[in-house]
């Protein structure tokens, strides 16, 4: 969704989508990896879909993988915690995406580094 109004409610979305997933959600599934980011959240201009970007950083790549099930498999519970603090008369259906950003951001960090060790000898 574009346009000032698009981008306040992306950016409301993914604050209180970040609230409902560290509330009450950790609250049903303690089992969730402890960092999760919502990246991203990308409304649809009619406002029947909003695509969700979500990093999830946790060693143990079992434990990430299922916390993001948990999520896929809560988008209903989110949208419907969402529908009583939004003032919209209907709230999108929340399609969950892996953002993958932080982890290439990791990889291409550590390139570097390792560019850097073979420069220096």
């Amino acid at each position: 969704m574009k346009g000032i109004r698009g981008e306040r409610l992306a950016g409301e979305f993914q604050k209180e989508i970040s609230s409902v997933i560290s509330g009450k959600l950790r609250g049903n599934y303690p089992e969730l990896s402890a960092i999760i980011s919502v990246t991203e959240a990308d409304v649809a201009p009619d406002l029947k879909s909003a695509k969700i970007y979500i990093s999830i950083f946790d060693p143990d790549t079992r434990r990430a993988e299922n916390s993001f099930r948990i999520l896929k498999d809560n988008a209903g519970f989110i949208r419907r915690e969402l529908s009583k603090v939004m003032r919209l008369r209907t709230v999108p259906e929340l399609r969950f995406i892996l953002d993958g950003s932080m982890a290439y951001g990791e990889k291409i960090d550590r390139i570097i580094s390792k560019l850097e060790g073979e420069d220096e000898q």
